[in-house]
């Protein structure tokens, strides 16, 4: 007779719990073990570390960390919706809650960790809820529905995750942290404050330093507000409760197990309990240096020692690295190594922009070895930093936080880390184990670097061979020009459909990145009337693919003030609009300056004035002259026939018919015009994008030229034309350029890029030889029939205006950060509070 399998049950399936079945079947132990799992949830293991991306368009399937077919393929006997209750150390059983009797040789316990709720009154009114569980979000989104507001007890992880999901189902949303910043765990103080300054640019309130006293209830008995510690009362309709987890011990104390003293299954350097047939893995654990691990890496890595250990082999969990990088609110946040600088002697080296919310923090010791940093708004060294951690940097410490062109000459890659650098801490994989392989897809499969929390990704990208990928970034497989026509076929009005549908598949679900979330916010609305997505670019999901400038309308300058261009058509201005613009500088004391274009640039105002600034100036007659954007900026003009000598044709006329035309079109890169009145050149349209000068016989039409720093003169793509013939060729180029040029490419690049170059498209735009003309036409055409100007419109709507606040607990008040100092009658940015020192702004 047969010898029965020695029996594992395995208690929780988490991200922990499946990892841990994972490493079994690996080592081949599914064959030589009888496996068990008991799940209390009634899905199997799924992605918490991204659960929110469930409120963008992530379904429970797309969250599925279990593969298909994987539980039958290797004989797991997986048990849903039926949680262990008892264990019977001496019989060596578990009991499940429908009453099964499971015995074991050898059991596993991944119960992960609870919610922990203050024991505030009100704590357990209709209306409070905590964030872990899917189950936990569906019952938010249903509650949410036909309410406005909502509140987060907690600002570390889960808590700005929480406030960003409510955020995203319309609630007017805000953040109580008891410490006196946000991520206290993760950031120091100088990344506390940017994270804040960001967020609360992002419409939500915070409240840090206060605790909540009470949740307050209405008549109904459902929630209708909260009382803090400050002794101040806030409204809300909702209370999401994310102030930290607790170990799931009970089960281990109830069985009698040694627990830590303040909560947790205490377990040796093999993650074995007091009890050596009973292992504990992930956030129940108490590891052997005291410490309870709840980021997924160390999970991970106890799921790999207990699964060694099973099979007899030297393997010893022992502590782990807390690094991490997350995206929060669209925020990049990430801490490495010894991000508060506890070790004696350490020194900070710091890099801080608060008008951009960029904070970066690296740590170092007396003889420069790197021991860790805090990273916010910008965490793209993150995957370069992290694996130097614990060596001395090849550059000095500052060359590695400074912007390019204040100090940092040495561009430092992946390619400088030694072989030994750990690149992906989820999985433990060197660079030397990355490196073996071809492919991104290779390298998941083999070492699964990649598959956990996802940091790692644009590093391995940069470590494997150039060639084996073109796309736009890490989430898109795809080059822009595929992406506009993967949007424009499929009529895709919202970016994460084109994520979650076309994005690579670690980037579905996710949130985007940098690159592709504003280009990808740029197609839309150059195609909005054909997708039908509107052109407003502030209207929902559109608003949080834009940066900074688009953001709020205006161009950010150095000292986080902002700039206001009105459109001036052509160069082409009444006096009394002049005396407008006179009356709205002097008013609100701004910096005034014509611009090279024949506009009229006002700086200095403050993100609460940009409002009360256009309303006088588009009750004038302005628009946006869409300084801001990679759209149209100007078609610059002489004076043409009308009142030169030399002029041959109206080109003050066909300067203003072209700018109105095309005025608000998005595009891969800011665009610039002019038109001549005769062959003189005055208005230097041969440096232009596009470029128009007047001939006795009509317009000659040049494109692809380009002023700054590498300027190209323009091509000569067709002469003599009509102004029919030459809207009509413009429209053409406009739209085939939009279609088919690279992120951020001008016209000149795309020009010298495009493969048989001005010849080539001559025959597209010209002769038609695509068959593409007609479809270009159309698209301007429907541009041109649904543009409306964007600052009338956001002041026509109250709820867009709440976006312009220098801090949202304090509407009126001024930005402190922003200050002038006079110069020529006029004022200018006070340097002196950008420096370079212990702090740097």
């Amino acid at each position: 007779m047969t010898e029965p399998l020695p029996a594992i049950v395995l208690i929780g399936h988490g991200m922990v719990g499946q990892r841990y079945l994972e490493a079994l079947a690996e080592r081949g132990a599914t064959r030589t073990h009888r496996i068990t799992v008991l799940c209390e949830e009634p899905r199997p293991a799924y992605d918490r570390v991204h659960l929110t991306s469930y409120f963008s368009g992530s379904t429970t399937e797309d969250l599925s960390m279990t593969p298909p077919g994987f539980m039958a393929e290797h004989g797991i006997a997986l048990h849903l919706d039926d949680p262990a209750e008892h264990i019977d150390r001496t019989a060596r059983t578990v009991t499940s809650r429908t009453g099964q009797v499971f015995p074991y040789d050898v059991l596993v316990l991944a119960t992960g960790s609870f919610p922990f709720v203050p024991p505030v009154p009100g704590k357990d009114a209709p209306g409070c809820f905590v964030y872990r569980t899917i189950e936990d979000l569906l019952a938010i989104e249903e509650y949410a529905k036909g309410r406005t507001s909502g509140a987060v007890v907690g600002g570390g992880l889960l808590g700005l995750e929480a406030a960003g999901a409510l955020q995203g189902l319309g609630l007017a949303t805000r953040v109580v942290e008891f410490a006196p910043r946000l991520m206290p765990v993760q950031v120091d103080e100088g990344g506390g404050a940017a994270l804040l300054r960001t967020i609360e640019s992002m419409g939500l309130t915070v409240h840090t330093g206060v605790g909540t006293q009470e949740v307050l209830t209405g008549e109904d008995g459902h929630v209708s507000g909260m009382l803090l510690s400050d002794g101040s009362a806030v409204d809300t309709d909702l209370v999401v409760f994310s102030a930290g987890v607790r170990p799931r011990d009970q089960l281990a104390r109830a069985s009698g197990l040694d627990v830590g003293e303040r909560g947790g299954i205490a377990v040796d350097s093999r993650c074995r309990t007091s009890d050596p047939r009973v292992y504990a893995i992930g956030e129940c654990a108490l590891a052997c240096d005291g410490r309870v691990y709840g980021l997924v890496a160390p999970g991970y890595e106890m799921a790999e020692t207990a699964a060694e250990d099973l099979l007899g082999r030297e393997k010893e969990f022992t502590g782990a690295d807390l690094s991490t990088k997350l995206k929060l609110l669209g925020v990049d946040v990430a801490s490495f190594g010894d991000a508060h600088g506890t070790a004696p002697g350490s020194l900070d080296v710091v890099w801080s922009d608060s008008r951009s919310g960029v904070y970066k923090k690296l740590v170092v010791s007396p003889d420069g070895v790197l021991l860790g940093g805090v990273l916010v708004g910008d965490a793209d060294a993150y995957g370069l930093l992290r694996p130097l951690t614990g060596s001395v940097p090849p550059v000095a410490p500052e060359q590695l936080v400074l912007p390019a062109g204040l100090g940092a000459p040495v561009a430092l890659g992946p390619s400088s880390l030694p072989d030994h650098a750990v690149i992906c801490s989820c999985h433990n994989v060197t660079k030397k184990a990355i490196a073996a392989c071809a492919t991104l897809s290779e390298v998941k499969k083999c070492t699964k670097a990649g598959t956990g929390c996802g940091s790692c990704v644009k590093v391995i990208g940069q470590l494997l061979p150039a060639a084996a990928d073109k796309g736009l970034c890490g989430c898109f497989p795809f080059t822009r020009a595929e992406l506009y026509e993967i949007v424009r076929t499929r009529r895709l009005a919202s970016y994460q459909e084109l994520l979650d549908g076309h994005g690579r598949p670690e980037a579905r679900g996710g949130d985007g990145c940098e690159v592709c979330k504003p280009t990808v916010g740029s197609i839309i609305a150059s195609l909005a009337p054909a997708v039908g997505a509107s052109g407003y670019v502030l209207e929902g999901e559109q608003a949080a693919l834009q940066d900074t400038n688009d953001h709020f309308l205006a161009n950010m300058q150095r000292n986080g003030s902002y700039s206001v261009v009105p459109r001036i058509p052509g160069g082409e201005i009444t006096p009394d609009k002049l005396i407008v613009i006179g009356e709205v500088a002097r008013d609100f004391g701004l910096y005034t300056k014509i611009t090279g274009g024949q506009r009229i640039d006002l700086f200095g105002a403050s993100v609460d004035q940009l409002p009360r600034i256009w309303a006088r100036l588009v009750d004038a007659g302005f628009e946006s002259g869409h300084a801001y954007g990679k759209a149209l900026r100007t078609v610059k003009s002489c004076v043409g026939q009308t009142w030169c000598r030399y002029g041959v044709q109206d080109s003050v006329r066909m300067a203003i018919d072209l700018e109105l035309r095309y005025r608000g079109l998005r595009a891969p890169h800011k665009l610039k015009s002019a038109v001549s009145g005769c062959a003189r050149e005055c208005a230097e349209a041969q440096s232009k994008d596009f470029g128009v000068i007047a001939t006795a016989s009509g317009w000659n039409l040049y494109v692809g030229g380009n002023g700054g720093a590498t300027p190209r003169h323009a091509d000569l793509l067709a002469q003599d034309l009509s102004d029919a013939e030459l809207v009509r060729l413009i429209d053409r180029f406009l739209m085939f350029y939009i279609r088919t040029a690279d992120r951020l490419e001008r016209t000149s690049t795309w020009l010298e890029r495009l493969e048989g170059g001005l010849s080539h498209l001559r025959d597209v735009v010209v002769h038609d030889s695509l068959g593409l003309c007609a479809e270009l036409e159309s698209l301007m055409a429907d541009h041109v029939a649904h543009y409306r100007d964007e600052w009338a419109e956001t002041l026509e709507d109250p709820e867009r205006l709440r976006r312009f606040v220098s801090f949202v607990n304090a509407p009126g008040a001024p930005d402190p950060t922003v200050k002038f100092v006079p110069e020529r009658d006029q004022v200018k940015p006070d340097l002196a509070v950008l420096t370079i020192g212990g702090a740097v702004r």
